[in-house]
C-alpha cells in the first residue's frame, strides 16, 4: 500500500471534495481518498492505493473533476 499526500488549490466547498473523491476513486488500485479542505487555500489530498500514483495521474483526475490544481514545486 502507498499513502501519498498532495497539495491542491481551487477547492471551495464540500461539492469540490466529492467531485475530486469520485474521480480519484475510480483509478485502479485506489482504496481511499481523504481531503482536508482549506477554502480558498491549499487543501491536502491524501490517497491510499495499491501502488503510488504519479503527479500526472492526480493532475488529470483533478482536471476531470473541475478547476482544481495540483501544487508542484
Amino acid at each position: 500500500m502507498a499513502t501519498q499526500t498532495f497539495p491542491v488549490t481551487g477547492l471551495t466547498c464540500g461539492h469540490c471534495v466529492g467531485a475530486i473523491t469520485s474521480e480519484l476513486s475510480v483509478l485502479p488500485g485506489v482504496t481511499d481518498v481523504q481531503i482536508d479542505l482549506v477554502v480558498d487555500g491549499t487543501s491536502h489530498l491524501t490517497v491510499i492505493a495499491d501502488t503510488a500514483l504519479t503527479n500526472d495521474e492526480v493532475a488529470d483526475a483533478l482536471d476531470e473533476a473541475g478547476e482544481y490544481k495540483l501544487v508542484t514545486s
